[in-house]
């Protein structure tokens, strides 16, 4: 089965009825959570970025309450890693390299902060490194003012 491209896809699209639209969105989403769970963002919640973005912080803050903060750094890291997954898919919903720079900011703020030994295990120390690489990334696509507030907040979780 060949796949259509975006154009196609779109030029199809065009030429139905709104009725139809819905009818396919509705199966799109029955189709798979995460289809649902995009569709319900760009519906209800892509108008609002800002409240969209204190919810997933809160919910980042909820998750990292419920780390077990032991001495096994494998299950800690699977809990980290979980987090993380979730970071990345709502930042596919944002698109918006600024807001998703924030949200991997946010991250590694709320892992230094949180009292979990990461500094013990090669493998939260590999994550860090990697989340940092990843700030710096997003950062250099912004526009140069964004990228001198960034940087700042960046150079200051790194030297904490």
């Amino acid at each position: 089965m060949k796949t259509g491209t975006i154009a196609e896809i779109k030029k199809e699209l065009q030429e139905l009825e709104p009725r139809q639209l819905v009818d396919l969105c509705i199966e799109l989403a029955r189709y798979k959570k995460d289809n649902k769970e995009f569709l319900g963002y760009l519906i209800f919640e892509a108008h609002d970025k800002a409240t969209f973005m204190s919810e997933v912080k809160l919910q980042v803050d909820q998750q990292f309450a419920g780390i077990d903060r032991g001495n096994n750094l494998y299950y800690t890291k699977k809990s980290l890693r979980k987090i993380l997954r979730q970071i990345v898919k709502y930042c596919r919903y944002l698109n918006d390299k600024g807001l998703a720079a924030d949200l991997h900011l946010y991250f590694c703020y709320k892992l230094k902060e949180s009292g979990i030994p990461f500094r013990k295990s090669q493998l939260l120390i590999n994550l860090f490194e990697q989340e940092l690489k990843k700030i710096k990334t997003l950062i250099a696509a912004l526009h140069p003012d964004l990228q001198s507030d960034y940087t700042g907040e960046l150079n200051q979780l790194i030297n904490e």
